[in-house]
């Protein structure tokens, strides 16, 4: 397995649910804040970080009666 110090570049993939907190709709502030700032520290590092944020929950059927 790779030492993932000797990584520089990385994909984050985070679901909309987790954005929610415990709101559990949405998008919660202080968790996307929470999350922003643990990824600011990685980008600081020096690690380049892509940032995908699903949306299944709001096009997939979850909230929407389409």
């Amino acid at each position: 397995m790779k030492d993932l110090k000797s990584l520089n570049r990385v994909l984050l993939k985070l679901s909309g649910e987790a954005l929610a907190g415990e709101k559990k709709t949405g998008f919660d502030e202080a968790t996307v804040l929470k999350v922003a700032e643990q990824v600011k520290k990685i980008v600081d590092d020096g690690m380049q970080v892509a940032i995908v944020i699903g949306g299944g929950g709001f096009l997939g059927g979850k909230k929407c009666p389409v």
